[in-house]
């Protein structure tokens, strides 16, 4: 079981569980859900295309992944909108001040996110992704890397990552076609993801 870390701090995990499901509240624009498959020489990063309003579909067709230093970088935010668009901001500035060195960047943001007293108050996750690693960012200022490389946050996170974990043990399977896979399968359980998927991906540095 993980312990919440006072700052930013690196944790390896065999499996994701945590962080992935959000409670929303009525008055809060809301994006989900977002999953990463990393398999063979390919990372997958996809999205639904709902963001929500309470219980009120607000537009079907959003894009939830963003590509930093110049496509290197992979980002896919779950939570409110408003909010990962800050925290994609400030990943930007950090990833600046620490060029090609995500894992740094990353836990330099999660220690601003735990400590910062406006930082706190976001809502919302990441999974950003490079050739090399997948992390996930939380805002109790954890970054985790799973050992399996398989990451989700959302409302159907959880939904996504099951279907995701045992598609994975398909070897005909590629990263792309396990993410779109459990994608639709998480649409067609949670009412906040929808079948909208994006897909981004990188070539990895591993075969």
């Amino acid at each position: 079981m993980l312990t919440r870390p006072t700052h930013g701090r690196l944790f390896n995990l065999p499996f994701i569980i945590l962080y992935t499901m959000i409670k929303h509240d009525p008055h809060t624009i809301y994006g989900t859900t977002i999953l990463s498959i990393r398999k063979g020489n390919q990372v997958v990063i996809a999205g639904d295309g709902q963001v929500s309003l309470g219980d009120t579909v607000m537009k079907g067709s959003a894009r939830k992944i963003r590509t930093l230093n110049d496509g290197a970088i992979l980002a896919g935010f779950a939570g409110a909108t408003a909010d990962a668009f800050t925290l994609l901001e400030r990943l930007e500035a950090k990833l600046d001040m620490h060029p090609n060195q995500l894992t740094r960047a990353c836990v330099e943001l999660a220690k601003d996110w735990r400590t910062d007293k406006y930082l706190r108050q976001l809502q919302a996750m990441m999974i950003v992704v490079d050739k090399d690693v997948s992390l996930i960012l939380s805002g109790n200022g954890d970054v985790i890397e799973p050992d399996d490389g398989i990451l989700a946050i959302g409302s159907g996170g959880n939904y996504a990552l099951a279907a995701a974990r045992a598609l994975s043990k398909q070897k005909s399977l590629s990263a792309e076609k396990i993410a779109k896979q459990a994608m639709e399968i998480a649409a067609d359980i949670c009412v906040y993801t929808n079948h909208n998927i994006i897909l981004e991906s990188l070539t990895t540095s591993s075969k």
